[in-house]
């Protein structure tokens, strides 16, 4: 059961992710609109659907979208961090039995609301910064993670199929291809 959670969790969030982008050009991008500076900016996307109630759904979203990320992120990061350095991890775990899980758990929620909190701070801009700096790191990690699925050392029967491998390398071609398109287009202008 916890695998479907996190397969349907996925795809509910990468299917309202793209509506999002969807809405947004639809009715920012016809408008004019190149740039969005902040949130409310944002919001003018509902506009024409949600007419005067757009502001309250999109502080909706944007709180849960929040609450996801300040709490789901940091916690997985501080999980995949923790066992990969071999470190005890895990919340039933006493702190005393995972010192370096909850500090790092910890650092990185106040980090990320400390950084959130710095004035003036161009948000949208960050987000985008942060989306490009994932996209073009995502293949160095999924090399270097298809090199472990496949040693049979380590992972035993859990090793990856031929099938799932030629689906994960391609997927990898791919995802490095459009990386180096991106990085060359944004240096060629």
């Amino acid at each position: 059961m916890s695998r479907w959670d996190v397969i349907i969790g996925c795809i509910i969030t990468d299917v309202v992710a793209f509506f999002i982008v969807v809405a947004c050009g639809a009715t920012l991008y016809t408008r004019g609109v190149r740039e969005i500076k902040d949130a409310a900016d944002a919001a003018v996307a509902l506009a024409p659907l949600a007419g005067r109630f757009a502001s309250v759904l999109f502080a909706i979203g944007l709180l849960n979208a929040a609450l996801l990320s300040a709490a789901i992120l940091p916690l997985a990061t501080a999980y995949n961090v923790a066992e990969g350095l071999g470190f005890e991890s895990g919340l039933n775990k006493k702190f005393s039995e995972a010192p370096i899980f909850y500090w790092l758990y910890t650092s990185l929620v106040v980090v990320g609301a400390g950084f959130v909190l710095i004035p003036r701070l161009p948000l949208i801009k960050v987000i985008i910064v942060s989306q490009v700096a994932n996209g073009v790191l995502i293949p160095f990690v999924l090399f270097f993670m298809l090199r472990l699925i496949n040693r049979e050392d380590l992972m035993g029967t859990y090793r990856n199929s031929r099938v799932a491998n030629v689906i994960a390398w391609s997927t990898s071609a791919v995802m490095i291809a459009l990386t180096i398109a991106l990085v060359w287009t944004s240096i060629a202008g």
